[in-house]
């Protein structure tokens, strides 16, 4: 296992962040072992860098977000901005017992706390090199219905494949999508039209999650037009939700239905923002393909895209700014009902696999064989 988190710390420091000589890296560490953070100090020493650490704790924060006071986030705000203010990095492990732990807590509590810290957040996504991890718990075999033993070997398998076999494609997907205008998606209960004309896309293989897989841009923020049902489940702020259901008219989510309507709503109505879209992306890591409730893994399972109300990212932007920001998950593959995206008119993807041939080294057959 030791060789193991050296190997997962590598990728993180050389590949993920670049970390050079005299960079200063905050290790952000929710509910992991102390032995990974410990190999990622090493790490960032053997690069020259200089390592921070973060330690917090998930039965804490919530414990502190339930009982906070109208000011407390804003002072810890303003040192947590000043602290990252100094950061050339950011590598945050994110581990779980419960998914679930704030689920009881008040959502007006949940969103003050947010509204808070949303000025850390975007110092840290628009200034600084970053990576976001996942790490491996029994709670999340047990959302991804494996033991504890397969899921990890699964995690260690998925963290630290070879990203750079999906450079090719995701550049002929990135320049696609930059000069598209006209986006065309059709699903089983969906059919939603928009543009992304001018914004702009992102590729992202292994720079700033881990695991990653995915090419973004943005849609136009009025232009979304039709209605979208997503197939995977999500958790969101605590919550589970199911088959949530979105309408749109002139950019704005105008009906929103599913399991814990109430709650669904209540998040939506958070800010002006946050019934607008920030982000569509398409996903294709072929070593992710069953949802397990954690938006990091799902997000990037092969045949999905996923549709995102809330806050834009500044490098593919379209001005929407939201203390929300729900990656909602749709995969269009077969067995999961199958489905089209278009660009400008033309089939680019059917049923989870692309057509065109400069986009078909994104495809599992391609990813998976050896180099």
């Amino acid at each position: 296992m030791e060789i193991a988190y050296s190997q997962l710390a590598g990728v993180l420091t050389d590949f993920s962040v670049s970390l050079k000589a005299g960079e200063r890296v905050l290790i952000d560490a929710y509910d992991v072992p102390d032995n990974i953070v410990i190999a990622l100090i090493r790490a960032a020493r053997a690069k020259g860098a200089i390592p921070y650490t973060n330690i917090q704790h998930a039965r804490i924060n919530r414990e502190l977000t339930a009982s906070t006071e109208p000011d407390q986030y804003s002072v810890q705000a303003s040192w947590e901005l000043a602290r990252m203010e100094k950061m050339d990095a950011y590598i945050a492990l994110r581990g779980s017992d419960n998914i679930f732990e704030m689920s009881d807590v008040d959502p007006k509590k949940v969103s003050t706390v947010m509204r808070a810290m949303k000025p850390v957040l975007d110092y840290r996504v628009n200034k600084t090199k970053w990576v976001i991890l996942r790490w491996p718990t029994p709670s999340m075999a047990q959302q991804a219905m494996m033991s504890t033993e397969a899921f990890e070997d699964f995690f260690f398998r998925v963290c630290t494949q070879d990203y750079r076999r999906m450079i090719p494609g995701m550049d002929a997907l990135r320049s696609l999508m930059e000069k598209t205008d006209k986006v065309h998606v059709k699903g089983p209960e969906t059919d939603l039209r928009f543009s992304i004309k001018g914004i702009g896309a992102v590729s992202c293989g292994g720079t700033h999650n881990i695991p990653d897989g995915e090419v973004f841009s943005c849609p136009v923020r009025d232009s979304v037009e039709g209605f979208v049902t997503f197939n995977a489940p999500t958790t969101y702020q605590g919550v589970s939700f199911d088959r949530i259901r979105l309408e749109f008219s002139e950019g704005k989510i105008i009906k929103a239905t599913g399991t814990n309507e109430q709650r669904l709503n209540e998040i939506l109505d958070a800010d002006e923002g946050s019934r607008y879209i920030g982000e569509f992306a398409i996903g294709f890591n072929p070593h992710i393909t069953e949802p397990m409730r954690d938006i990091l893994f799902d997000e990037k399972i092969a045949g999905s895209f996923h549709f995102t109300p809330g806050q834009a990212y500044e490098d593919a932007d379209n001005g929407n700014r939201s203390q929300v920001h729900w990656d909602m998950v749709c995969i269009q593959r077969e067995d999961y009902g199958g489905g089209e995206i278009y660009f400008d008119g033309v089939l680019i993807r059917k049923n989870g696999l692309f057509i065109l041939d400069e986009l078909k080294k994104l495809n599992p057959d391609y990813l998976l064989a050896e180099a």
